[in-house]
Protein backbone atom coordinates (compact mmCIF):
# COMPACT_ATOMS: atom_id res chain seq x y z
CA UNK A 1 0.00 0.00 0.00
CA UNK A 2 1.25 3.56 -0.98
CA UNK A 3 2.35 5.71 2.58
CA UNK A 4 0.43 8.75 3.36
CA UNK A 5 1.05 11.87 5.49
CA UNK A 6 -0.89 12.86 8.10
CA UNK A 7 -2.23 16.03 9.36
CA UNK A 8 -0.26 15.60 12.07
CA UNK A 9 2.75 16.83 9.66
CA UNK A 10 4.81 19.72 11.02
CA UNK A 11 6.02 20.38 7.11
CA UNK A 12 9.70 20.19 8.33
CA UNK A 13 10.58 18.65 4.89
CA UNK A 14 12.77 15.82 6.27
CA UNK A 15 11.22 13.25 3.86
CA UNK A 16 10.84 14.82 0.63
CA UNK A 17 14.68 14.45 -0.09
CA UNK A 18 14.57 10.95 0.65
CA UNK A 19 11.80 9.46 -1.63
CA UNK A 20 13.82 7.84 -4.34
CA UNK A 21 10.46 8.46 -6.87
CA UNK A 22 10.09 12.47 -6.27
CA UNK A 23 6.74 10.96 -4.77
CA UNK A 24 6.92 13.79 -1.73
CA UNK A 25 5.59 17.24 -2.12
CA UNK A 26 5.03 20.05 -0.23
CA UNK A 27 1.54 21.40 0.61
CA UNK A 28 0.17 23.07 -2.27
CA UNK A 29 2.70 22.43 -4.78
CA UNK A 30 1.88 20.67 -8.08
CA UNK A 31 3.42 17.52 -8.91
CA UNK A 32 4.49 15.73 -12.12
CA UNK A 33 4.25 12.01 -12.64
CA UNK A 34 8.02 13.30 -14.73
CA UNK A 35 9.68 14.16 -11.68
CA UNK A 36 12.26 12.09 -10.31
CA UNK A 37 11.50 8.98 -12.52
CA UNK A 38 12.07 7.70 -16.29
CA UNK A 39 8.79 8.91 -17.20
CA UNK A 40 7.96 11.68 -20.31
CA UNK A 41 5.38 12.66 -22.70
CA UNK A 42 1.99 10.74 -23.09
CA UNK A 43 2.05 7.19 -21.08
CA UNK A 44 -0.39 4.66 -20.01
CA UNK A 45 -0.16 4.13 -16.09
CA UNK A 46 -0.11 0.14 -14.64
CA UNK A 47 -3.63 0.97 -13.41
CA UNK A 48 -4.27 1.39 -17.57
CA UNK A 49 -5.02 5.37 -16.63
CA UNK A 50 -3.72 7.72 -19.78
CA UNK A 51 -1.61 10.68 -18.93
CA UNK A 52 0.73 13.32 -20.00
CA UNK A 53 4.19 12.68 -17.49
CA UNK A 54 4.94 16.35 -17.91
CA UNK A 55 2.06 17.99 -17.33
CA UNK A 56 1.53 19.43 -13.59
CA UNK A 57 -0.83 17.41 -11.06
CA UNK A 58 -3.21 19.37 -8.90
CA UNK A 59 -1.99 19.18 -5.20
CA UNK A 60 -3.25 16.79 -3.10
CA UNK A 61 -2.57 18.53 -0.26
CA UNK A 62 -2.83 22.60 0.16
CA UNK A 63 -1.48 22.43 4.24
CA UNK A 64 1.12 19.68 4.69
CA UNK A 65 3.29 17.60 2.87
CA UNK A 66 1.98 14.96 0.36
CA UNK A 67 2.76 11.55 -1.01
CA UNK A 68 1.58 11.38 -5.21
CA UNK A 69 0.51 7.65 -4.88
CA UNK A 70 0.39 7.09 -8.09
CA UNK A 71 4.88 7.53 -7.43
CA UNK A 72 5.04 5.63 -4.08
CA UNK A 73 6.05 1.97 -4.10
CA UNK A 74 7.04 2.17 -0.58
CA UNK A 75 10.48 2.32 -1.05
CA UNK A 76 10.41 -0.96 -2.79
CA UNK A 77 13.85 -1.82 -5.31
CA UNK A 78 15.65 0.65 -3.32
CA UNK A 79 15.31 0.57 0.57
CA UNK A 80 14.12 -2.16 2.83
CA UNK A 81 11.46 0.12 4.22
CA UNK A 82 9.58 3.40 3.61
CA UNK A 83 12.45 6.24 3.56
CA UNK A 84 9.88 9.01 4.96
CA UNK A 85 8.53 6.57 7.50
CA UNK A 86 12.33 6.41 8.71
CA UNK A 87 12.82 9.81 9.13
CA UNK A 88 10.13 11.31 10.25
CA UNK A 89 9.91 13.34 13.40
CA UNK A 90 6.56 13.09 14.53
CA UNK A 91 6.11 9.79 12.80
CA UNK A 92 3.04 10.69 10.68
CA UNK A 93 4.05 9.00 7.47
CA UNK A 94 1.86 5.85 7.85
CA UNK A 95 0.59 3.49 5.53
CA UNK A 96 -2.85 4.37 3.41
CA UNK A 97 -5.57 1.79 4.19
CA UNK A 98 -7.08 3.28 1.44
CA UNK A 99 -4.22 2.34 -1.31
CA UNK A 100 -3.46 -1.39 -0.61
CA UNK A 101 -0.59 -2.87 -3.00
CA UNK A 102 0.87 -6.06 -3.16
CA UNK A 103 5.11 -6.33 -2.90
CA UNK A 104 4.83 -7.37 -6.80
CA UNK A 105 2.24 -4.27 -7.68
CA UNK A 106 4.89 -2.01 -5.98
CA UNK A 107 7.97 -3.16 -7.52
CA UNK A 108 6.13 -3.55 -11.26
CA UNK A 109 5.34 -0.07 -10.35
CA UNK A 110 9.27 1.07 -9.36
CA UNK A 111 10.11 -0.36 -12.63
CA UNK A 112 8.14 1.13 -14.97
CA UNK A 113 8.88 4.70 -13.70
CA UNK A 114 12.48 3.60 -13.39
CA UNK A 115 13.15 0.93 -16.37
CA UNK A 116 17.32 1.16 -16.59
CA UNK A 117 17.73 1.09 -12.33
Amino acid sequence: MAIIITDECINCGACEPECPNTAIYEGADDWRYKDGTSLEGKIVLPDGKEVDADETQEPISDEVYYIAPDKCTECMGFHETPQCAEVCPVDCCVPDENVVETEEELLAKQKFMHPDG
